[in-house]
């Protein structure tokens, strides 16, 4: 019954069936997974600028009625929003006594400090000076001249994204013992993908990919990857993506052809600092930004908060193992001890009480 209704199924459809094949018997990718060229992508993207500007939450955590304490590169920093919903960042500590701010109160758009009730908001105090922040709508940016060292941009670098009025967005934030480059390097391997994560992913070929040798980084190498999102076990969401990244701490996948032309998938990495153990953390922070010109998804659109919960969860489920990968590529390059159980994995928050984050 299941066949002859799939022979029948219309190709205009979004969903298309699925070959039911055994893992084992889908191509081997590793002759094409070159690590000399992975490597190569990975340094072009080390060489791009950033302007200095680091993701550290999605839009939707940072409030007019609480601070977001985190830290970047083992600098502790403070988020608010003042009484226009306007995005605000300092240094973490008080001026006065090093009292935390993320602790602090915050009354008519400026922080309290509950120690001793020093006031601090954008205009800054001697000692305190607010710095240079950014709010996409979709994730929360601060720009640290001091930390990345390279000439500061007026904005962070970011790609095309959605129109934002018809789009939905989904953040989820992991931490992990690892590098930046770790994780980058992960989303520069499209060639894992469903072999990695057979629950997601199938039929994935890479129709093109960058070359080994190229003088210049003014521009964005690009891998091109037809794949299937699969929906369950006998149906999925056929696509070409392109993968690019354009800063070196970003990596985003576009869909270019088929369902959802447009949506992006950025995967950012955030260096938190060295942990309890001396090791270093890294922060992943996944945007989902799904679009569709089908009426069917204008809809949707009213199901934002039932759907976002979802979007974050897939995107969770993924970086669980892919931290695993990211993590093992940090050891074998540093020889550093790894964690011996994932689920007791330990994590720097990027807030005081949240390491790992699915909104």
């Amino acid at each position: 019954m299941n066949n002859l209704l799939f022979r029948r199924w219309p190709d205009r459809w979004p969903l298309q069936p699925l070959d039911v094949g055994h893992w084992i018997d889908q191509p081997p990718t590793y002759h094409a997974a070159k690590p000399a060229l992975i490597a190569a992508i990975l340094r072009r993207a080390q060489q791009r600028p950033s302007g200095n500007w680091y993701v550290f939450a999605a839009s939707r955590d940072i409030r007019t009625d609480r601070p977001f304490g985190f830290t970047i590169a083992g600098v502790e920093l403070v988020a608010w929003r003042d009484r226009r919903q306007r995005l605000a960042v300092g240094p973490g500590a008080c001026p006065h006594m090093g009292a935390p701010m993320a602790q602090a109160h915050i009354d008519c758009g400026a922080l309290v400090c509950q120690w001793h009730g020093l006031r601090l908001d954008n205009s800054g105090v001697p000692g305190w000076t607010p710095l240079p922040c950014h709010d996409d709508g979709v994730l929360v940016w601060v720009r640290l001249d001091h930390i990345g060292g390279g000439s500061p941009l007026e904005t962070p670098v970011l790609g095309a994204r959605p129109p934002a009025h018809r789009a939905i967005a989904a953040v989820a934030t992991l931490s992990g013992v690892c590098e930046p480059d770790d994780v980058v390097a992960n989303r520069l391997d499209p060639w894992h993908g469903a072999w990695f994560h057979p629950y997601s992913f199938a039929h994935l070929e890479v129709l093109a990919s960058p070359p080994l040798h190229r003088e210049s980084t003014d521009f964005d190498d690009r891998f091109l990857v037809a794949v299937t999102f699969r929906v369950g076990r006998r149906l999925g969401v056929p696509v070409t993506a392109e993968f690019t990244s354009p800063e070196p701490r970003t990596v985003t996948m576009r869909i270019i052809d088929g369902e959802g032309v447009g949506s992006v998938v950025e995967t950012h990495a955030t260096p938190l600092g060295p942990g309890p153990d001396g090791l270093p953390r890294t922060a992943v922070i996944e945007a989902v930004i799904a679009d569709s010109t089908r009426p069917g998804f204008a809809r949707a659109r009213h199901l934002t908060r039932l759907l976002r919960p979802m979007m974050a969860h897939t995107a969770t489920r993924l970086w669980d193992d892919d931290l695993a990968y990211a993590e093992r590529r940090y050891h074998q390059r540093t020889q550093e001890p790894r964690p011996l159980d994932r689920t007791k994995r330990p994590t720097a928050a990027l807030s005081k009480d949240r390491s790992h984050k699915a909104e």
